[in-house]
């Protein structure tokens, strides 16, 4: 096989990272390998010319697609046009699929046999699951971070799909209490690790319910508050913990937030990927989420599974308690706390439960992520119509 040529479109950070990792192993498994198409500082530390700075397309809510709608037409338009100019001889897209699906169908009219691979599953398993059915006339393939994700794409009719790993299961090390972290964890005051989200209107709707739920939880135990603070919000987290009539101690970045999670004896979280992160550190958790009304009616007629929290859908079972809307309330928060930290059958429940992790999300052997996405890469490049891949370290297919 001559030099491989295989174009990567990102369409945010996340992706950008994704794809520096994946341009890593492939460069590993063929040194030969060029590329080119759109990533952002990530990938340029790889050597990645992008087409366009990844501000044009990293764009997220209705209103702000709304805003930049011309650029973003124009950037999908001039991102097919290279990929078609170049005729590489494969396509990965990486998540954002507002931006990569629309280039994706742009090129599979104007290129039919170029091999496309989608790099991260959209939620399919979760709402619009007709979006699986949809992706088949312009997806050859799908890479899934999350174990289940698989199954169901074949359940919902979507392309051949190959679990490839969580990017997470490749920080393990920084997650994993050491001796003096676990030693910590069991010792008064007990560090309670705090997450109220990413997002301002995250943090804006859980921290005026995590500051009460905390004062209760203060009154029967000692505990040890630790926020790891999203830097861009931490003025206004800074803010409303003002408020808070327990102390907190807000830390930054992401040896600070790993440090918390090693020595946390248990954790409030917003939902999202920070829970993926607990469960693998091995932290009972607690999950709270509040969004509008508007989002609220939406959500309860297109979410289509029985929790919001990733873990819990992992491993099939509500191990970590979750409150949402009117439920995420102060006393019930500090209720479901209060035995994950002070001992006995529900954190021992939960803590056997998380253990489980391991099993269902890592790799076989010393396989990674990045190395099992860029053989599946490899194998498209040469059969596209590869229907079910391999991988890990015996082979097998999850």
């Amino acid at each position: 096989m001559s030099a491989p040529r295989i174009w990567l479109v990102a369409g945010e950070d996340s992706g950008d990272q994704l794809g520096a990792k994946l341009m890593r192993a492939l460069r590993v498994a063929a040194p030969d390998v060029t590329f080119g198409g759109v990533g952002g500082e990530a990938m340029a530390e790889e050597s990645f010319a992008s087409l366009f700075p990844l501000d044009d397309v990293a764009v997220m809510g209705y209103l702000p697609v709304l805003a930049r709608a011309r650029t973003l037409l124009r950037r999908i338009r001039e991102t097919a046009e290279d990929i078609v100019a170049a005729k590489p001889d494969i396509l990965v897209i990486i998540d954002s699929p507002g931006f990569t699906h629309a280039v994706a169908k742009r090129v599979r009219k104007a290129m039919p046999s170029l091999p496309i691979v989608d790099y991260v599953s959209p939620s399919v398993w979760a709402w619009r699951p007709w979006r699986a059915k949809g992706m088949r006339p312009f997806i050859d393939h799908v890479l899934a971070l999350l174990p289940f994700e698989p199954e169901a794409h074949t359940r919902l009719g979507g392309p051949p799909c190959t679990y490839v790993g969580h990017p997470l299961i490749e920080r393990l090390d920084a997650l994993r209490p050491d001796a003096a972290a676990q030693a910590r964890r069991e010792q008064a005051p007990y560090p309670l690790v705090v997450l109220p989200g990413s997002r301002r209107s995250e943090i804006e709707r859980l921290m005026p319910v995590f500051g009460p739920a905390l004062a209760r939880i203060a009154r029967d135990l000692p505990i040890e508050a630790v926020l790891p603070a999203v830097s861009r919000h931490r003025a206004r987290i800074e803010e409303l913990a003002k408020g808070w009539d327990v102390p907190v101690r807000i830390v930054g970045g992401e040896a600070e937030k790993y440090a918390a999670f090693r020595a946390g004896r248990a954790a409030l979280a917003a939902s999202g990927t920070v829970t993926l992160e607990l469960a693998l550190s091995g932290v009972p958790t607690v999950v709270a989420y509040k969004v509008s009304r508007v989002e609220e009616f939406i959500a309860r007629r297109l979410i289509q599974v029985p929790s919001i929290v990733l873990p819990n859908l992992i491993l099939g079972r509500n191990a970590m308690p979750e409150f949402v809307q009117a439920e995420c309330s102060p006393d019930n928060l500090a209720n479901a706390l209060l035995p994950l930290l002070r001992g006995g059958p529900e954190r021992e429940a939960q803590i056997a439960a998380l253990d489980r992790m391991d099993e269902l999300t890592i790799l076989p052997g010393d396989d990674t992520p990045s190395r099992a996405a860029a053989r599946v890469v490899l194998a498209m490049l040469r059969s596209p119509s590869v229907a079910a891949l391999p991988q890990g370290g015996d082979g097998a297919t999850r």
